[in-house]
C-alpha cells in the first residue's frame, strides 16, 4: 500500500517533465509540511502530478521524484534509484577499469534532485542541495553502504544552501584524505581541505585527453587547485610544468599530489592576472596552456559580469600560448551556456589578436549525465583549442 502524503496543489497547468517547480506557482498548503517533506502534487484539474520534496522556504518549492503514483519514496525507493545510479557508472561504463574515483549520484542526472556522492575509493563524499535529502540522509546512507560495504562518509551542505533550503547542518569532522588512482596516476581527494568533494573527477577524461599532447612541452596551468592537469603533464613527459593558483592550501595540495607521481611541476602561489600580465611582458610562451577558473557566479543576475570576468582572462591567457600551441578553457558556472562561453572565446581571441582553431567543444565525463529536460545539470563546458598569429 502507497501511504498517505500531504497534498500541495500548484496554481496554473503544469506540461513540464522539469523535476522543479518554484513557489510562484504552488498554492501554500494550510498545514505546511516540514521543509524536505514527502508531498503528493496535484494541478489546477485535480489531477496527480507527481511525488517529491516539498519545501515552503525555497524558491524550489517542489523536486518531482517519482512519476507512478503506485510507487511510495521510501527506504526501497532510494536503495533501487542509487543501485541504478552504480549500475551505469559500473556495467555501462566501466569506470572501476579506469579509476576509484567516480560521481556516483549526479543529482537531477540521477533523478535524485537535490543530492551529489562522489566516490574516492572507500570514501563517499554526500553533498546535500536541498532540505529533502538531508532529511531523508539515513536511507541514503544505508542505499550507499549496500553498494559500497565497508564504505567511511563525509557529508556536507555548504551555508548559501542551507540558507536557501532551510535546514543546519554542523560543519562535518575532517577526515583523513583518501589516495586514489585514475588513468594509472595517483591523487589525494580530501574533502575537508579542498574545494567541491576534494577533486574535480569530472575533469577526469579532459586531463586525459589533453594529457596525450604534452611530451616534451612547456605547460601552463591556470588556477590549477590541486594540480590535476598539471600532474598529468607531467607524467605523461612534459619537459616543463608551471600551476598557478591565489589559494595556498590547495598549492599545498597539489604539491603532495605531484611527490605521489615522483614527478616536479613547479607551483606557484600567485593572482593569474599580474602573473599573466608580468609573462606576456616577459615573452613567456607555453605549448599548453590550461584555464580552469573556480564557478564565477551562483547569481543570474552576475552573468554578465561573470562573462566579463571570463573575456579578460582568457584575453590575458591566450598571450601566453606559443604560435601553434594548444589551449584549454573551461567554465564550471552553470548559468553560463555553451553559447555564451564560446562568444566570449571569440572575442578575447579577437582582443588578443590571436586565431583560435577549436579542435573540441566537451564538458563533464559521463558519470555526471544530465537530463535533456533538465540543461541546469549541464554545468561543464570545456572547449580545447589551436592558437595561431
Amino acid at each position: 500500500m502507497t501511504p498517505e502524503y500531504p497534498a500541495v496543489r500548484l496554481k496554473n497547468a503544469w506540461k513540464s517533465a522539469h523535476p522543479w517547480i518554484f513557489q510562484r506557482l504552488v498554492d501554500k498548503p494550510a498545514q505546511r509540511p516540514k521543509p524536505g517533506s514527502v508531498v503528493d502534487v496535484y494541478g489546477v484539474d485535480g489531477d496527480w502530478i507527481g511525488r517529491g520534496f516539498y519545501n515552503g522556504h525555497s524558491r524550489i518549492a517542489v523536486r518531482i521524484l517519482e512519476t507512478d503514483p503506485a510507487v511510495p519514496v521510501d527506504a526501497a525507493w532510494f536503495a533501487r534509484r542509487i543501485a541504478e545510479a552504480v549500475r551505469l557508472r559500473r556495467e555501462i561504463l566501466g569506470l572501476d577499469e579506469v579509476s576509484d574515483a567516480w560521481r556516483v549520484v549526479h543529482s537531477e542526472g540521477d533523478g535524485l534532485s537535490g543530492l551529489v556522492v562522489d566516490r574516492y575509493g572507500e570514501l563517499l563524499v554526500v553533498e546535500f542541495f536541498s532540505a529533502g535529502m538531508f532529511r531523508h540522509r539515513e536511507w541514503i546512507y544505508d542505499a550507499l553502504r549496500a553498494q559500497f560495504p565497508g564504505c567511511r562518509f563525509y557529508s556536507f551542505a555548504d551555508e548559501h544552501v542551507q540558507k536557501q533550503e532551510s535546514f543546519d547542518f554542523r560543519a562535518p569532522e575532517p577526515v583523513p584524505p583518501a589516495v586514489i588512482t585514475e588513468h594509472g596516476i595517483k591523487f589525494r581527494a580530501d574533502p575537508a581541505g579542498a574545494h567541491k568533494t576534494g577533486f574535480f573527477a569530472d575533469q577526469r577524461e579532459n586531463r586525459q585527453w589533453l594529457s596525450r599532447f604534452c611530451a616534451g612541452k612547456r605547460v601552463l596551468d591556470l588556477c590549477c587547485n590541486t594540480g590535476g592537469f598539471a600532474v598529468y603533464a607531467a607524467v605523461r613527459g612534459a619537459s616543463e610544468v608551471v600551476g598557478i593558483d591565489i589559494d595556498a592550501d590547495v598549492i599545498e595540495i597539489a604539491k603532495a599530489n605531484a611527490r605521489l607521481n615522483h614527478v616536479r611541476p613547479r607551483f606557484v602561489q600567485a593572482d593569474i592576472f599580474p602573473w599573466l600580465r608580468d609573462a606576456a611582458a616577459n615573452g613567456e610562451r607555453f605549448d599548453v596552456v590550461i584555464l580552469d577558473p573556480a564557478k564565477m557566479t551562483r547569481d543570474r543576475e552576475q552573468v554578465i559580469p561573470a562573462l566579463k570576468k571570463y573575456l579578460d582572462m582568457n584575453k590575458l591567457a591566450l598571450a601566453t600560448v606559443a604560435p601553434g600551441g594548444l589551449f584549454a578553457t573551461f567554465s564550471c558556472t552553470g548559468l553560463v551556456s555553451e553559447e555564451q562561453f564560446l562568444d566570449m572565446l571569440r572575442r578575447a581571441a579577437f582582443y588578443a589578436g590571436r586565431t583560435v582553431q577549436v579542435l573540441k567543444v566537451g564538458g563533464a565525463g559521463p558519470d555526471h549525465p544530465w537530463l535533456a529536460q533538465v540543461p541546469e545539470s549541464r554545468y561543464l563546458k570545456a572547449v580545447f583549442c589551436r592558437v595561431l598569429d
